[in-house]
């Protein structure tokens, strides 16, 4: 029966829940966002593969050919290149997710009638993309240039093959979703980790009363801060090591890369977490308070950090945004060390944005955190 305690109760609660505009925000305005953000980008439609061409023929033809790509909508020739060794660098530090090489006399033998080999080499580190590449090239080189060429014997596409297209998949040629998912799981799993563990002991410490303690101890400001964040840090670095044995060991996906490169800037992703639980813990009041706020802080991560969903596809707007997501650059580290085997250079145009990252945020947690307990 809803009698008059019953709702004076509700009423309390709704007051309480009004004079927290913080958890009010987060409660009401988060989940609007998340879902707005979400609902522009999430595609699995692919289009903008950035595209590497090396046309050794430069001919009529062989632009015409490359043409083809441009015009179906879905790859940007970005790239003219005029060596394979630059079509490989390319590849290798993620720049192009195709590369296509037309080789000398192509367009000779497609006027004398004979078939033309053309070369197109495939990032297969993202195993869903790359066979979605794998259906686009394969859509064009037989309805765009079968066709075209085709007229000017007369003939139709299903009675010409004027190209031989042939596809290699380099870094995951099996094309195994495993082997790209389960390193950024690595990524995922470090983030969420070691933002709960920070906010919630600092939180913890508000709740019980025992912060104003912490305060008025011989302890100074700075060793309170550090004997705060160091033993996660630990605690952190050794989720490292424990999430590396099981993706290699138990999941098989051997690290192609530098170990210690993997481990170095695993922690220098891991300092820019900490900064983060840290404050977090600060702005929240409670541990609730403090979960909600990091599911608000890591789901726009999740989406767009190029988890599941490539940045390519998203609106410049969003692609310009997901420049603020560290675990961006992170992803791209992992799983360009994991499948690739890339070294520093390759990398340094991620590692040095996540760097800042690290500094700013853990710098001004730290500087946060000491003001509250002085």
């Amino acid at each position: 029966m809803f009698d008059g305690r019953l709702f004076h109760f509700i009423k309390k609660e709704f007051i309480q829940l009004l004079r927290d505009p913080r958890m009010l925000f987060v409660a009401v305005m988060s989940p609007l966002v998340q879902l707005t953000v979400f609902g522009y980008i999430a595609s699995l439609d692919i289009k903008h593969i950035s595209t590497a061409v090396f046309d050794e023929d430069r001919s009529v033809y062989s632009r015409q050919y490359l043409d083809s790509y441009k015009n179906s909508g879905y790859f940007d020739l970005n790239y003219y290149v005029d060596d394979q060794r630059t079509m490989v660098s390319l590849l290798d530090d993620g720049r192009v997710k195709l590369a296509l090489r037309v080789p000398p006399g192509f367009g000779r033998k497609v006027v004398r009638g004979e078939t033309a080999a053309v070369q197109a080499v495939l990032d297969g580190s993202n195993s869903s993309t790359a066979a979605v590449i794998q259906g686009y090239i394969g859509q064009i080189n037989f309805n765009n240039v079968a066709a075209i060429l085709g007229r000017r014997y007369g003939l139709s596409p299903g009675d010409l093959e004027p190209v031989d297209l042939n596809q290699r998949i380099w870094y995951n040629p099996e094309l195994k979703s495993r082997n790209y998912m389960v390193p950024a799981l690595f990524a995922l799993v470090l983030m969420m980790i070691s933002m709960i563990l920070t906010s919630n002991s600092i939180v913890k410490e508000k709740e019980h009363g025992t912060m104003e303690m912490l305060a008025v101890t011989p302890l100074r400001s700075y060793e309170l801060i550090l004997g705060k964040i160091l033993p996660f840090a630990i605690v952190s670095f050794l989720d490292i090591l424990l999430v590396f044995l099981v993706v290699t060991l138990w999941f098989g996906i051997m690290l192609k890369g530098s170990v210690w490169l993997l481990f170095a800037l695993a922690t220098l992703f891991m300092a820019t977490n900490l900064g983060l639980g840290v404050f977090i813990s600060t702005v929240s009041q409670t541990q609730r308070q403090a979960m909600m706020t990091i599911t608000s802080v890591m789901a726009p991560q999740f989406i767009l950090s190029g988890f599941v969903f490539p940045i390519a596809n998203m609106p410049p707007v969003v692609q310009a945004i997901t420049y603020l997501v560290p675990l961006r650059y992170f992803l791209e580290i992992v799983r360009g060390l994991f499948l690739k085997g890339v070294g520093f250079s390759y990398l340094w145009n991620d590692v040095w944005p996540l760097f800042v990252f690290a500094v700013v945020i853990l710098g001004l947690s730290i500087v946060r955190f000491k003001k509250k307990i002085e």
